[in-house]
């Protein structure tokens, strides 16, 4: 299992690769990237803050909930921070499995949780005004079914 959370990007078509090597007692990959996106449009960046050591240990206690809940072979988790440009990739998932249904559900999990609870504070920045983005009904009713 990996957590990593760092500002730079991040090689998806690498870590998906190097995550899939050795993996010989799964037969399932899942992988999920978040992308930066523009829904309102006029977006010029997301900042997304977060409290180092906190947030790793956050997302490290939730990954070993998922690993063993779901009976998973490895997970990773890479979530990066600082100021983000539409388009950009926020984060990436990816579990091993035996079983497709558990990789896909603990990546569900996961993603859930990273949207949810996971420490992060996110800013988006709109034609050079800074606003805070607030959680989503969606969101918490989505982590409610787990």
């Amino acid at each position: 299992m990996r957590v990593v959370v760092q500002e730079a990007s991040f090689d998806l078509g690498a870590e998906a690769d190097a995550f899939a090597k050795g993996q010989s007692r799964s037969g399932a990959i899942v992988t999920f990237t978040g992308v930066v996106r523009d829904v309102a449009g006029g977006l010029d960046a997301m900042e997304i803050e977060h409290y180092p050591g906190m947030t790793e240990a956050a997302l490290t206690d939730i990954a070993s909930q998922a690993t063993t809940r779901w009976s998973l072979e490895d997970a990773l988790v890479i979530h990066r921070h600082g100021r983000l440009a539409p388009g950009e990739m926020i984060m990436m998932v990816a579990t091993a499995a035996p079983h497709r249904k558990d990789a896909f559900e603990a990546a569900e999990y996961l993603m859930d949780y990273l949207k949810s609870r996971a420490p992060f504070w996110k800013r988006e920045i709109v034609a050079g005004t800074p606003r805070w983005v607030d959680a989503k009904d969606a969101d918490e009713d989505a982590l409610r079914r787990w």
